[in-house]
């Protein structure tokens, strides 16, 4: 008698991500509050750094600057890395990364060491598109919608709750490194958890990374915003300006020709150049100077001490974050209320109204700053618009691109927005170093103005960008 062997019972296939869905997209929110957090909650605490680290308000801008400029270069680098090799592993690589950037901002004993830092957390940007092509690899259309929308909606509350926990903790602690350890050992914690229950996206791209894409946009941006920065005693006709700047230059026409010729390149110029997509782009640039390139300038004006500087409220970090709380308060409400209003009147009419009512509070801000009441209500209708055209803008630009793109128009909607806040860095604090007061080695007050009517005249300009595009026929 002839036995007969029982094949081995085939391994159970790996379950789909939608067979899990709230714990597996729990976990991805929670990355998001932690980026959010991370984000926002620097924001009251950039004066005590300043004066930590023996720094001026026009140097803090970098601060922030920096971090952006690294977000510029690795949003695109993740994302084509995340297609070849995982966007999982992708995300592991960035939330560690984001870790190591978060402990040496903590315990930075200086100010290169700071910046080093910030540069570490540039691929906090490459989150949310790492996790939303996974949630669209492994979900069904309908349920990748509502988890994006949650791991959007989860940033939002993070950046509302960074703000103000952080000023609790500092008033708690008294301590700057104590506090800003606590984002930090939250970064952390987000290493260890992405390895529980993430699952790998399925489908991969070939070819290979556009190495000289990455290395020339780098080095144009680090060259464009080192030229700025050497402007901040308004001298730009110096050689250390005008040097770098032609250099940058120079490089981002180098960058253009190698991105039109290369077969996959880091960035989709030519969709930059389509004229259906292209006032979009330019639109989302501007958002970027105006809402990244006020952060810093708002929280050194509040903490200002008016007996000496003549403006500000001599605020601490606690009183900052309250300040900032309405506008936080304001753009969750935006972003939430955006379909409802598209729904009425439309997404392109949705983000015109948002940059209309952003433009016309900086410029409250530039004229009607005296009381504190004025700067927080000012906050709370900048916060609205900018929440309305974080919930538009993603939405106008996909449509108006080719359909067969709409992923590649997302990712460059998000990195031409982070270049945006970059560029705003170097340019906000030039506009700040030129008003220099004699007497206290601060900006003057007239240095404020000059940004805020800077950042309202960004707004016009999206404004009319979004309105003059022309519409994608058929």
């Amino acid at each position: 008698m002839t036995a007969t062997s029982t094949p081995p019972p085939a391994a159970p296939p790996e379950p789909p991500l939608s067979a899990s869905v709230t714990a597996v997209v729990g976990l991805l929110v929670l990355f998001e509050v932690t980026s959010g957090f991370l984000q926002v909650g620097i924001a009251p605490l950039l004066p005590d750094l300043a004066n930590h680290l023996g720094i001026g308000s026009a140097a803090l801008n970098w601060v922030v600057s920096v971090q952006l400029l690294a977000a510029a270069v690795c949003v695109p680098l993740f994302g084509r890395l995340g297609d070849l090799h995982g966007h999982r592993r992708m995300l592991r690589i960035a939330l560690a990364l984001i870790a190591v950037g978060s402990v040496v901002v903590a315990l930075a004993p200086d100010y290169a060491t700071l910046l080093a830092g910030r540069v570490l957390q540039g691929p906090i940007a490459a989150l949310l598109p790492l996790e939303i092509a996974l949630v669209r690899d492994r979900l069904p259309v309908a349920d990748a919608r509502r988890a994006i929308a949650r791991l959007v909606g989860a940033l939002t509350v993070g950046a509302m709750a960074g703000g103000v926990v952080m000023g609790l903790v500092d008033s708690a602690f008294g301590d700057l490194r104590l506090t800003l350890l606590v984002p930090a050992a939250l970064a952390v914690i987000c290493v260890p958890v992405s390895f529980v229950a993430v699952p790998e996206s399925r489908n991969r791209a070939g070819g290979r990374v556009d190495r000289a894409g990455v290395v020339l946009l780098g080095g144009a941006m680090v060259a464009l915003l080192g030229g700025v920065s050497g402007a901040e005693g308004g001298s730009w006709a110096s050689l250390r300006v005008l040097g770098p700047v032609v250099l940058g230059i120079a490089l981002l026409a180098v960058w253009v020709r190698v991105e039109l010729r290369c077969s996959e390149p880091l960035v989709d110029v030519r969709a930059l150049a389509d004229r259906t997509t292209a006032p979009f782009y330019c639109a989302a640039f501007l958002f970027g100077v105006f809402y990244f390139g006020s952060q810093a300038p708002n929280s050194t004006f509040y903490a200002a001490d008016p007996e000496t500087a003549g403006y500000g409220f001599g605020l601490g970090a606690l009183s900052i974050s309250l300040v900032l709380l309405p506008g936080a308060v304001g753009s969750v409400v935006g972003s939430l209320g955006t379909a409802a209003l598209a729904r009425r009147i439309g997404y392109r009419p949705t983000l015109m109204a948002a940059f209309g009512l952003v433009a016309l509070t900086f410029l409250q801000f530039a004229f009607v700053h005296e009381e504190v009441w004025q700067m927080a209500a000012g906050s709370a209708f900048t916060g609205l618009g900018i929440g309305l055209a974080l919930g538009a803008m993603p939405t106008v630009i996909v449509e108006a691109s080719d359909p067969a793109r709409t992923g590649i128009s997302a990712a460059l909607y998000n990195n031409v927005k982070t270049l945006g806040g970059a560029v705003a860095g170097g340019v906000f604090a030039t506009l700040l170093g030129a008003f220099h007061s004699p007497s206290t080695g601060e900006p003057g007050e007239g240095g404020y103005t000059a940004l805020w009517l800077a950042a309202s005249a960004a707004a016009v300009v999206a404004l009319a960008a979004t309105a003059f595009a022309r519409r994608r026929e058929g």
